[in-house]
């Protein structure tokens, strides 16, 4: 049993969903007007999570042969041919999907529905069928999936967000490339073997490195913008607490190009967005 829940946790990209329900749930705190209701936050939230949890098991659905070619990826069960594509999954991934939307649209209204399929669609599809093996822009583009979470907690107080809310979902744009372009340092030879044209295999890791550092730079710039529409604090201690982490350790990998910078450096993104979620979920919480 423990081993098929983990299987499916892996399957549905679970922990990516969390930070992609996170998203969604401070684009609603940072956006001025009446909050809704606890139940139809707890369903905005749930509408999220299986939206990206259908994105993330087609990710793998569409991705098993190349999955199966890659040293990090090779244990995912569709990889291992533990769980079989077919029509079965498809229809089950397309439910989740479907099921997601539909809550989001009764709890709420159209325009988070719309918003909560825009972010399984870029992800699912645009990032993953389109771009992944076409393009090193396949992660700019697919960024958009943070950005379209932001907005659909926005659109759950205002279907014409306010600035801090676009902010934030643009702040969420540029933060997905230098994510993951880091992680694609750490796995460049493995990148490089399947074919997968990510940004340190096109250019290189020491000029990705320099890349990355400008994008770094960008987000965090921005990141504090918010503070002139409203947010407190808290917000912004989180803001520039983790930005400030995130940009030292971007240093540190134009200095020192390579694995273990890289590494260090996908870790200070994940420090820095949740910093900067948290932040602005607690600021609303407390000072509103």
């Amino acid at each position: 049993m423990g081993a098929t829940v983990g299987q499916l946790w892996s399957v549905f990209k679970m922990r990516i969903g969390f930070a992609i329900m996170l998203c969604a749930l401070a684009g609603l705190a940072v956006t001025p007007g009446p909050q809704p209701e606890a139940w139809q936050v707890v369903l905005l939230a749930l509408a999220v999570l299986l939206s990206a949890a259908s994105a993330g098991a087609l990710n793998q659905y569409v991705e098993r042969d190349l999955d199966a070619r890659m040293l990090r990826t090779k244990r995912r069960p569709f990889a291992t041919g533990e769980y079989q594509a077919g029509p079965l999954w498809l229809s089950a991934i397309l439910l989740v999907l479907f099921l997601s939307v539909a809550m989001a649209a009764f709890a709420l209204n159209i325009y988070v529905a719309l918003h909560v399929f825009l972010g399984a669609f870029v992800y699912g599809v645009v990032y993953t069928v389109w771009l992944k093996t076409r393009t090193w822009l396949n992660i700019v583009l697919g960024g958009l999936a943070g950005s379209f979470a932001v907005l659909a907690g926005a659109s759950a107080v205002d279907p014409n967000p306010a600035p801090a809310p676009l902010i934030l979902a643009v702040v969420l744009f540029l933060w997905t490339p230098p994510h993951f372009w880091s992680l694609a340092t750490v796995m460049h030879k493995d990148y490089a073997k399947a074919g997968v044209p990510m940004l340190p295999v096109v250019v290189g890791d020491a000029l990705a490195a320099k890349i990355i550092l400008g994008h770094t730079v960008a987000l965090v710039l921005l990141s504090l913008l918010p503070a002139a529409y409203g947010l407190g604090w808290i917000y912004l201690a989180g803001a520039i607490s983790g930005g400030a982490w995130f940009i030292l350790a971007s240093i540190k990998l134009v200095l020192r190009p390579g694995p273990l910078a890289a590494m260090a450096n996908f870790k200070a993104s994940l420090l820095q967005l949740g910093l900067l979620l948290l932040a602005a979920i607690l600021d609303r919480a407390l000072l509103a």
